[in-house]
C-alpha cells in the first residue's frame, strides 16, 4: 500500500522532461519557466555540462547551482544525487515553514535512458510518500528524429515510456517526413499523445497533469491516463478468452505484416519495442495476479519498460491502480470509486522483446494451473476422512 502522505499534504507532482541530445528540450524549458502557469515550479536540471538557461544566480552551493526565475520557478542544477536532491528540497526550499514549490520538473541528460530516474520516483519510501509521477515528456527532433531512433537505443527508450511526445522543428521538417515519424512514434508508444510546438513554444497545460490525478479534481481521469483507446481499434482482430472471461486487443506491432518494409535495417531498434492493452472483464483474483506479476517481472523484468492499469480485484468495490517500470512498481492507490460504470480491469504494457502472445500463455497458463490446484484442494477438503 501506499506510504502514508503527511497530513494535509498531498503528494508533490514530478513531470520528467527528456529527449535526445539536441531535440530541443533547453528551448523548451526556457519557454516554459516563463510561463505564469509554471508559478511556484521547482525546476531540477539533472545534466552534465553547462547550464543553459539564461537567469539571474542567486545562490551557491557544493552540489548545485540554485536559480531563481522572475515567473516564481525556482531551478536547482545538480551533479549529485537525485534523490538526496529529492529528499532535500522540501526543505532547503522553504520560507516560513512553507514549501516555496507545488510542482517539480526534471530536466534529465538526453544521454541516457529515463528509466533509472522513474526508479528512483518509486523505489524509496520517502520519496515515494512525497512524489508522484505526473508524465514523462519526451522532446523528438523532427527533422532528425527518424535518424536518431535508428542510431540510439536510448532514444527509443526514451520515446517509449512517455505520455507525451513533442515533435520539435516541425516547420523545419517536410509533411511526408513528419507523417513518417509520427507513424513511427503511433507504433511506439500509442498511448502517449503527440504535440507540435512552434519555435518550442506550447502552452504547459498541453504537458502538465498527464497522469492519473488532477490537482482540483476530485475523481481521476483514467480513461486519460490509460488512454487505452489508442490501442484499441488499430485492429479488427480482437479476440475473447471466454474460459478466463478476459479480451485482448491485438499487439500493433505484428512483425508478420508492419514492418517487411525494413525488415532489412538492422538498426530499427524499436522493431524490438511492443505495446498493447490488455482488458478483463471480470474480477481478478488479488493473490493470484500479484503472484502471477511477481513471476513475470522476475523473469521479463529487464524488458517491462512500463505498465501502468486499472485493476478490478475480487472482494473490493474500489478500484485500483498500478503503475511499473521494468521489476520496480509504485506503490498501489485505491482510488474511492470507480470514475465510471466500466468496471473492466485495464492494463497496458510497454515491452521490449516480449510478444504479446508471451504474456498471454503466461497468463492463461498460470491461472489454468491455478484453477486445477484450487479445484484438487476442494476435492481433498471434501473427501472422506483417510481417502
Amino acid at each position: 500500500m501506499n506510504p502514508s502522505v503527511p497530513a494535509g499534504d498531498a503528494p508533490i507532482p514530478v513531470s520528467l522532461l527528456t529527449g535526445f541530445l539536441g531535440s530541443g528540450k533547453t528551448t523548451l524549458l526556457n519557454h516554459l519557466i516563463a510561463q505564469p502557469e509554471m508559478k511556484d515550479t521547482l525546476v531540477i536540471i539533472n545534466e552534465f555540462g553547462e547550464i543553459g538557461l539564461d537567469h539571474l544566480l542567486v545562490a551557491h552551493s557544493q552540489e548545485d547551482t540554485v536559480v531563481e526565475m522572475s515567473s516564481g520557478c525556482l531551478c536547482c542544477t545538480i551533479r549529485g544525487d537525485l534523490k538526496k536532491t529529492l529528499k532535500d528540497i522540501t526543505w532547503r526550499f522553504a520560507e516560513g515553514g512553507q514549501r516555496k514549490f507545488n510542482r517539480v520538473v526534471i530536466e534529465t541528460t538526453g544521454l541516457a535512458s529515463p528509466v533509472p530516474i522513474l526508479h528512483t520516483l518509486m523505489t524509496d519510501v520517502f520519496i515515494a510518500s512525497r512524489y508522484r509521477l505526473d508524465g514523462v515528456i519526451v522532446t523528438v527532433d523532427a527533422v532528425n528524429g527518424m535518424a536518431t531512433l535508428d542510431n540510439h537505443v536510448e532514444a527509443v527508450q526514451q520515446a517509449a515510456v512517455a505520455d507525451r511526445l513533442l515533435l520539435t522543428k516541425s516547420d523545419l521538417a517536410d509533411a511526408a517526413q513528419l507523417a513518417q515519424l509520427r507513424e513511427r512514434l503511433r507504433a511506439l508508444n500509442p498511448g502517449a499523445r503527440q504535440l507540435l510546438p512552434q519555435h518550442g513554444k506550447i502552452s504547459p497545460s498541453e504537458l502538465l497533469d498527464a497522469g492519473l490525478f488532477k490537482p482540483g479534481e476530485k475523481m481521476p481521469d483514467v480513461a486519460r491516463w490509460l488512454n487505452e483507446e489508442a490501442f484499441a481499434g488499430k485492429t479488427a482482430h480482437d479476440h475473447h478468452h471466454h474460459d478466463h472471461g478476459h479480451a485482448h486487443g491485438h499487439d500493433h506491432h505484428d512483425h508478420g505484416h508492419d514492418h517487411h518494409d525494413h525488415a532489412h535495417d538492422v538498426n530499427r531498434h524499436d522493431d524490438h519495442i511492443r505495446a498493447f492493452c490488455f482488458t478483463f472483464d471480470e474480477p481478478i483474483d488479488p493473490a493470484l495476479f500479484d503472484e502471477w506479476l511477481s513471476l513475470l517481472v522476475g523473469f521479463k523484468g529487464p524488458n517491462i519498460l512500463r505498465i501502468k492499469g486499472i485493476l478490478n480485484l475480487k472482494g473490493d468495490d474500489k478500484p485500483t491502480v498500478i503503475h511499473g517500470v521494468q521489476h520496480i512498481f509504485h506503490p498501489t492507490a485505491t482510488l474511492p470509486e470507480w470514475p465510471s460504470g466500466d468496471r473492466r480491469s485495464r492494463i497496458v504494457f510497454i515491452t521490449r522483446d516480449i510478444e504479446r502472445a508471451t504474456i498471454e500463455r503466461s497468463f492463461d497458463a498460470f491461472m489454468q494451473a491455478q484453477a486445477i490446484e484450487q479445484e484438487e484442494r476442494k476435492k481433498q477438503q471434501s473427501a472422506p476422512y483417510g481417502y
